[in-house]
């Protein structure tokens, strides 16, 4: 016997309930500077302490990408696990080591570490006092599309444990589904070849027109073949800013070190002015003008950028076509000539 199902309402007013609803859900998560110290660490089954900065295992869901932080004991070795999403890592203080598909690779303050999806992976502490670091994983958007799977195998030895999803090779054919085979075996060995480990000290600082210093730590240009996820180095000279900007997507920053301000707001001048220090996270919402301040007259201000570029960002600007990706009031730009007259301090990282 057939049988039927309904909902009583149209289509119309529940999807227009449900739109309303989730607004509203995600209007009361937004957060604009986490501060350090609110962000509670609680010892997990993986052997670390962890904190959650953004993100659903927190207080503020959210939909592209999450922010954790972590600590180590000396010591210590964490359980092996991996995920189907993937994650960067910025590494904050201390020293140790991160195991990635059985490749153990080093890393002191200032390093990054990219892990690819399905990657088996453990980290260490072989020094003499903790080890910190930042984690930005794309878990939010597998979420949202039901793909989040996590696995820990405890402290099994990697050789025992299975690999990496298989893939069916390309065959010969110009059939959809020959193309289709090709296609995603090409962009799996390519993903699979990627940058793990990029030391601070190997990417060189470069002045911009905007009023900083950068180098990428993460990023498809350095080698990385991430989900989107990508990861700068800002240094602001003393008492110095960056040019007043805006992009579609999202834009975290994590401050090394300084004290200053950010400025957001709906226009160049209409706005709030936000503080910040050491530690905090700073997150830059959808479309929004936003100026970052040093507000240290003597010293240098370091801020880690985050963004979702190759996936989030991209797709943005085909759905958004033809608004502006990016945004910036040329006035506040720097000349040559300004850039060149900055007395720019060392590039120093801390000692482990």
């Amino acid at each position: 016997m057939s049988t039927r199902t309904t909902t009583g309402v149209t289509h119309y007013a529940v999807q227009k309930k449900r739109r309303a609803e989730f607004i509203e859900e995600w209007r009361k998560y937004r957060r604009t500077v986490i501060r350090k110290e609110d962000v509670k660490l609680q010892p997990t089954a993986r052997g670390t302490r962890c904190g959650v900065y953004m993100g659903a295992d927190g207080d503020s869901p959210t939909r592209s990408l999450d922010a954790l932080v972590h600590e180590i004991d000396p010591g210590v070795t964490t359980t092996i696990h991996r995920h189907s999403w993937d994650a960067i890592l910025f590494m904050v203080e201390g020293a140790g080591w991160t195991e990635v598909d059985g490749v153990r690779y080093q890393w002191k303050p200032w390093d990054a570490i990219h892990l690819p999806a399905w990657s088996w992976h453990r980290h260490g502490n072989d020094g003499n006092r903790p080890a910190r670091f930042m984690s930005y994983s794309s878990e939010p958007t597998l979420a949202s599309l039901g793909m989040s799977v996590l696995e820990d195998a405890g402290h099994a030895d990697y050789k025992t444990l299975p690999p990496r999803p298989p893939y069916t090779e390309g065959r010969p054919g110009d059939d959809p589904y020959a193309r289709r085979l090709r296609r995603l075996a090409t962009e799996q060995k390519k993903r699979r070849s990627g940058r793990i480990h990029t030391p601070y000290d190997e990417i060189e600082l470069l002045a911009t027109p905007r009023g900083t210093r950068t180098k990428f730590l993460n990023d498809r240009s350095i080698g990385n073949e991430a989900s989107g996820l990508t990861q700068v180095m800002i240094q602001f000279a003393p008492g110095k800013t960056q040019s007043l900007h805006r992009h579609p997507g999202e834009a975290w920053l994590y401050v090394v070190e300084g004290y200053g301000h950010s400025f957001m707001g709906t226009a160049p001048d209409k706005g709030q002015h936000y503080p910040w220090k050491k530690g905090d996270l700073i997150v830059v919402d959808h479309f929004l003008w936003h100026q970052h301040f040093n507000d240290d007259p003597k010293n240098q201000a370091r801020l880690v950028r985050i963004h979702m570029f190759d996936s989030i960002l991209e797709t943005m600007r085909a759905l958004t076509d033809p608004l502006v990706l990016f945004e910036e009031a040329e006035d506040t730009l720097l000349s040559t000539k300004e850039i060149s007259q900055i007395d720019w301090p060392s590039d120093d990282r801390p000692e482990t």
